[in-house]
């Protein structure tokens, strides 16, 4: 993260539906919803097994339409080390992904979830202002009311600090099913579970907290 700048990569296996979906969510979404301070996040995405410079596969980019993001001008891109060594947060689709993530660049494990486990682990964790301010964010002296990209990386902090300890669950439920042999029905459904991930960046964002001064 630069100076009140976040930096977001969604991956999936050919960045052709899931991050391809993720990417353009998260952007339309940022935008409706934070206007202006959206800006200070960029948002992109790959794949692990891409094929580059491919458009996004058709039906994804009619459930994007549907939903009012920007669906044109896509265009694939295979996972690198370079990509992933800017990122402050980085959300896959599956466990294999985030171990790909891993593998190319074992320095991401503390900033790399998959989508269903990072929204897991932030409703976990509650709100800014019940958090018990672990973060490093915080420990500096305090946070800005209208610094949003700095809420996200307290968010981040606090959910790196107990990923570790929180109750297991059933493996398969941190993955994203890959809907690209699938009916519509199964692309809106994946569009949904990416938006509730999404969402859940955006309350942390959008939301000024009280008074985040440390406590000590």
């Amino acid at each position: 993260m630069t100076q009140d700048r976040f930096e977001v990569l969604f991956v999936c296996h050919a960045n052709l539906c899931r991050s391809a979906m993720a990417e353009r969510l998260a952007n339309r979404t940022f935008a409706d919803r934070i206007g202006v301070r959206g800006s200070r996040l960029t948002v992109s995405s790959a794949g692990t097994h891409a094929r580059a410079d491919l458009p996004m596969h058709e039906t994804a980019a009619g459930v994007l339409r549907e939903r009012r993001a920007y669906a044109d001008r896509f265009s694939s891109r295979l996972l690198t080390p370079p990509i992933l060594a800017t990122p402050d947060l980085i959300l896959t689709a599956t466990r294999d992904q985030r171990a790909a993530c891993m593998n190319l660049l074992p320095s991401v494990a503390r900033r790399t979830f998959t989508l269903r486990q990072f929204a897991r682990l932030a409703t976990t964790v509650g709100t800014l202002s019940t958090w018990p301010r672990r973060s490093t964010t915080f420990a500096t002296g305090g946070i800005a009311r209208d610094s949003s990209t700095r809420r996200l990386q307290a968010l981040l902090d606090e959910i790196a600090s107990v990923r570790n300890r929180l109750p297991s669950v059933p493996p398969a439920e941190d993955d994203l099913a890959d809907p690209v042999r699938g009916p519509i029905e199964e692309f809106r459904e994946c569009a949904d579970e990416i938006q509730r991930t999404i969402d859940t960046l955006t309350e942390v964002i959008a939301t000024p907290a009280p008074d985040l001064a440390a406590t000590g």
